[in-house]
């Protein structure tokens, strides 16, 4: 049986052994304190700015450099949290758009896409939001290297679907176009596969932008699985119902896009 140390030396100590948070028990394991008497002493570090908790029976520790912050970017803790709540997940839309090159519009909040719906949450200067769908495992992902380990990412193909299926998360039309530009290379053919996880809506309204923002790629195959002469015409812009029709892709193009690039 290990020595209980004083829940001071809490945050160093899971340093120490390369660790950046722990669970409720194994704070009290840690410090043979329990209930009431751990809660106090937990609210008194956080009080300090030595540790927060971004989910219920999880605190992540806070080393000095970041002590002002009293919390971590969220790149740190996110792949410790999610694992906590038992949650598959990724980082999406702007957050994701920025770390393959496109940060044009630094994203203000921390945007992750999971399984199932989760309350948005804000610590200190760090504003979590989620976004749910089901298809989370479906949607092509890559492990990126923190400081504290791991977290996981969306691929570009994945980021840019998303912010076609969502324009409202991405800053809006016009910033999706500039993130498109911006982001680099991108496998059509792949995107082709996945966007229609999303909807029919998101494959035109990206087939639309790519051809007409990116000469470099090829629409070939969304258009052909964006089927544009079946059904209701898609909308560029959701939500708003007029614009002209575009038969080439089925789309109304409801709105200007102007690039910001």
């Amino acid at each position: 049986m290990t020595t209980p140390i004083p829940p001071s030396e809490t945050p160093d100590a899971l340093i120490a052994q390369g660790r950046y948070w722990a669970t409720t028990a194994e704070l009290e394991e840690m410090t043979g304190q329990k209930h009431a008497v751990l809660r106090t002493s937990l609210a008194r570090l956080t009080k300090e700015g030595r540790l927060f908790s971004p989910a219920r029976g999880l605190y992540v520790v806070v080393p000095a450099e970041y002590r002002s912050w009293k919390v971590l970017p969220a790149e740190w803790f996110i792949d410790g949290m999610m694992k906590h709540l038992g949650r598959d997940y990724y980082v999406g839309f702007l957050n994701a758009a920025a770390l393959h090159g496109a940060s044009h519009q630094a994203p203000q909040t921390f945007r992750v896409v999971t399984t199932q719906w989760l309350k948005d949450r804000d610590i200190e200067r760090v504003r979590l939001r989620f976004t749910s769908s089901e298809h989370v495992a479906d949607m092509p992902t890559e492990r990126r290297t923190v400081h504290t380990g791991y977290m996981t990412v969306a691929t570009p193909e994945t980021t840019v679907v998303d912010l076609a299926w969502r324009p409202s998360l991405g800053g809006g039309i016009s910033n999706v176009a500039t993130v498109l530009k911006e982001i680099g290379e991108l496998d059509t053919e792949l995107i082709a596969r996945i966007a229609p996880l999303r909807n029919r809506a998101t494959v035109r309204r990206l087939g639309w932008l790519i051809e007409r923002f990116r000469a470099d790629l090829d629409a070939h195959w969304l258009r052909v699985v964006a089927r544009p002469e079946e059904g209701e015409p898609a909308l560029l812009v959701p939500g708003r119902k007029r614009g002209e029709l575009d038969r080439r892709w089925g789309i109304r193009i409801n709105a200007t896009v102007e690039p910001d690039v």
